[in-house]
């Protein structure tokens, strides 16, 4: 939700491999698609994004829609469906998200039995539990603490999707409408959403520590240049040197570390090492969506 916080790292074709440019402030979102578009001069842009796109299944079958795009696109007559509630009074499915601020009685439990998505497991998608390979992330509708997607959300849908989508800038989503690379065409832009502690089991890398500390991040340099020449994709002096530092000092540090496995993942799953396919599930397919290259399923509940 913080243009401070938006950065994107980049690869080009280069011949038969990769060049991997520096990450760069992604600026304002309103033309992203169409300078990607610029930048690829005429080929396909294939952009993985760290943010939701999808909805719970719990919530998606209350709907009157065929599917998620459906539903996106009609988004642009509801803005009211972006505006956080400041209380549970306030939820409803035309306005999903909570909370505004701490406030007493704010659980998860209250804000899944007000949405009537039954436990607070109804609040995730199935990507967004955990697995045996990592912990579970933040649900989609949730706005408050370090955990949380939601503003990520109203941000990208509100500011950089629904315009995409109503002036037609050839954007197509995965999976909803086919796996990614069938959706690579010349000028158009394939969306896909990846997640950084996926992408660090995809690419065979542990870090040990935390992904907010410099000097974590810098630990896990060799492994990030192995994966890179495993892809051949060759970094620029200025983001090798990036990676030896632990992509900075700065609060920015963790977003370019986090945009570069963004990066990484991506070209891992064009090079055929992750499959592009989500699961074999209808709700995956029409509503939920998935994370780009992953394999493991979620956890069963427990009771």
């Amino acid at each position: 939700m913080d243009a401070r916080k938006r950065w994107v790292a980049m690869a080009q074709r280069d011949g038969t491999g990769w060049r991997l440019l520096p990450p760069a402030p992604v600026g304002q979102v309103g033309d992203f698609f169409s300078r990607l578009r610029c930048l690829a001069d005429g080929g396909a842009v294939a952009l993985g994004v760290d943010l939701p796109l999808g909805l719970p299944r719990a919530y998606a079958a209350q709907r009157y829609e065929a599917d998620f795009l459906t539903f996106l696109r009609g988004l642009a007559q509801r803005p009211g469906f972006f505006q956080v509630c400041a209380n549970l009074d306030e939820l409803t499915p035309e306005r999903p998200f909570y909370p505004a601020r701490g406030i007493k009685g704010m659980t998860r439990a209250s804000h899944a039995e007000r949405l009537r998505l039954g436990s607070p497991g109804g609040l995730s998608r199935a990507c967004d539990k955990a697995t045996n390979e990592r912990p579970a992330g933040a649900p989609l509708f949730w706005t408050l603490g370090a955990n949380q997607s939601g503003k990520a959300a109203i941000a990208a849908w509100r500011d950089m999707l629904l315009p995409a989508l109503a002036e037609n800038e050839n954007l197509r989503l995965w999976p909803f409408e086919g796996p990614f690379r069938s959706l690579l065409a010349p000028g158009s832009v394939a969306l896909a959403e990846t997640y950084p502690a996926e992408a660090l089991r995809h690419l065979g890398i542990r870090l040990t520590g935390s992904k907010r500390r410099q000097s974590d991040r810098a630990g896990v340099a060799d492994g990030l240049f192995t994966a890179m020449k495993a892809l051949d994709a060759s970094p620029e002096p200025e983001l090798a040197a990036l990676v030896r530092d632990g992509c900075g000092a700065d609060a920015a540090g963790e977003d370019r570390f986090d945009c570069l496995l963004g990066v990484l993942c991506v070209l891992n799953v064009l090079a055929g090492n992750r499959p592009d396919t989500a699961p074999d599930d209808p709700w995956v397919g029409r509503w939920e969506g998935w994370v780009l290259g992953q394999t493991a399923m979620p956890l069963p509940a427990l009771s």
